[in-house]
């Protein structure tokens, strides 16, 4: 088992009250904000040069300075979709209020703007839509400009907009004009990224619309790289990102900010559990992986019944070391900036307490599982079985 006990034993934070249905996120929000972390500023981060860093998406309550302490992080990374802004101050997003308030404390932060059309047309330049989306970003540059360390323009682009748009034109038009008005800004510290792209192993996600991408980090001054998001089935379908992505950057560098092998567990979600973990927990011997899941979600569990169902589950304990050998393939094309893994088990991953057989199974791919174990003797959340050691041994 990659964890090591007397680690565990020596970390200490105040654990998140347990996580429902209908309340989940607020108790989230509250226990975040009681967080019993030093006020003391983390160590000086490493620059972006291989870096690894602690990712939270949206979810800005469930990362404390505990978690970012204990897990030795000294890079955070999160993202606030664009819509969001018109209720108030930008200041007052709260992605971008927990990245300014990292920054204080002298870690590294990336923050990431979310343009979300998954259902509709990308706005065409020169519309009032373009301009209500520049209006947008506009609102968010002073308050993150020569603050956060890198802003990537786009989360998921061709996944937030529609498949039409991808090779016509108009999602490289909409990006490239969002990224040659932020360009028009005084960026200070601040290095821009694009990103990101996902499912380059899939010969149907690349095309006019991934070749015109490239093409523009590639030969845009002030375009410092792309992003990466490789949540794959497979090991080695990493692989295949950077296979398509670095010969196409030229000597640009790129981040991957997500990464993970959801797609792996979400195929043995129906799978029967372990036969010794059935023995041993006395549940009938035809409970899916799915169904443990739900009930801990419910019902937190012991922390060593969660690392019994995953390491006797061979799917998953034959690729505990996922993070440890993926940021071995990053860093050994010398063109990483930037990588960042999930954190914590985060709301929007949770499903509502409603976990089926066809939800992704995020909450197996963060170094924190405060949602589906109970808490440690001390208070303190457990790591979640397989990444917190490879996590703090590659910073």
């Amino acid at each position: 088992m990659s964890y090591r006990p007397a680690l565990d034993a020596s970390l200490t934070r105040r654990r998140l009250l347990q996580i429902s249905a209908a309340t989940g996120a607020s108790l989230l929000g509250a226990a975040a904000c009681s967080s019993s972390a030093s006020d003391q500023p983390a160590p000086e981060a490493p620059p972006p040069d291989g870096a690894l860093g602690a990712n939270f998406n949206d979810d800005a309550e469930i990362l404390t300075w505990d978690d970012l302490d204990r897990s030795h992080a000294t890079w955070v990374r999160g993202f606030t979709a664009m819509p969001k802004l018109d209720r108030g101050p930008a200041t007052a997003d709260p992605t971008v209020k927990k990245l300014l308030a990292a920054a204080e404390r002298r870690h590294r932060t990336v923050l990431t703007l979310k343009f979300p059309y998954f259902h509709q047309p990308l706005p065409r330049p020169g519309t009032p839509e373009m301009q209500a989306d520049l209006a947008r970003v506009d609102k968010i540059l002073p308050a993150v400009l020569d603050k956060v360390d890198i802003l990537t323009i786009g989360n998921e682009p061709f996944i937030e907009s529609t498949r039409a748009d991808w090779n016509n034109g108009a999602l490289n038009a909409f990006y490239e004009t969002i990224a040659a008005h932020v360009l028009k800004s005084p960026a200070g510290k601040t290095v821009l990224y694009m990103g990101a792209l996902n499912n380059l192993d899939d010969p149907k996600w690349t095309g006019k619309g991934t070749e015109r991408w490239l093409q523009y980090v590639r030969e845009t001054s002030g375009i410092a790289g792309t992003d990466l998001h490789p949540h794959v089935g497979a090991q080695g379908e990493v692989q295949a990102f950077l296979d398509y992505t670095l010969p196409r950057l030229g000597a640009k560098k790129f981040l991957a900010t997500e990464f993970s092998l959801v797609q792996l567990w979400k195929k043995h979600l129906s799978d029967p559990v372990p036969a010794a973990y059935a023995s041993k927990y006395r549940v009938p011997a035809d409970t899916k992986v799915w169904q443990v899941i739900r009930d801990s979600l419910h019902q937190p569990v012991p922390k060593q019944q969660w690392y019994d169902f995953l390491s006797g589950s061979p799917w998953f304990e034959d690729n505990k070391h996922f993070l440890r050998d993926q940021m071995a393939r990053f860093r050994g094309t010398g063109k990483l900036a930037v990588a960042c893994y999930g954190i914590d088990q985060g709301t929007s991953s949770l499903a509502g307490g409603n976990f089926g057989p066809q939800t992704p199974p995020w909450l197996l791919n963060s170094v924190f599982a405060r949602a589906t174990v109970q808490r440690n003797p001390d208070g303190t959340a457990a790591p979640n079985y397989a990444w917190l050691e490879d996590f703090t041994a590659l910073q």
